[in-house]
């Protein structure tokens, strides 16, 4: 049996300030925008190739906007990713160097944490 792992919620404060960081500034694709009532409106989002969405909105968790540490993705090249980020106005750092990979870090505007991970030359 397949364990598919393909929506996490980030917790946000203003909706549609968050939507628009998450579409036109880091890329994702804008799949649902679906308001269910006054106390719940759900926003997927998609990075462009990945099979995992994320979930934005209003009465979805209890989490703090802003507590989400360490949600990663990786990408072929780090060093276009992080061109791309800082083309688009996102704060992104330096990229970093590891043994188990090259990284780039940025947060959105609530200050969820998200790491962008090219992964090292297999022998």
């Amino acid at each position: 049996m397949d364990w598919k792992l393909e929506l996490v919620a980030i917790p946000v404060s203003d909706v549609d300030r968050a939507k628009a960081f998450y579409t036109k500034q880091v890329g994702f694709n804008a799949d649902h925008d679906q308001t269910v009532s006054e106390e719940i409106r759900f926003v997927q989002l998609t990075p462009p190739g990945s099979a995992c969405s994320i979930a934005i909105g209003k009465g979805l968790v209890d989490a703090k906007p802003g507590s989400v540490q360490g949600v990663q993705m990786v990408v072929s090249d780090v060093n276009a990713a992080r061109a791309e980020l800082v083309k688009r106005g996102v704060e992104a750092s330096e990229v970093q160097h590891f043994p188990w990979g090259s990284f780039v870090f940025f947060s959105d505007p609530d200050g969820n944490r998200w790491a962008v991970q090219q992964l090292p030359a297999r022998n």
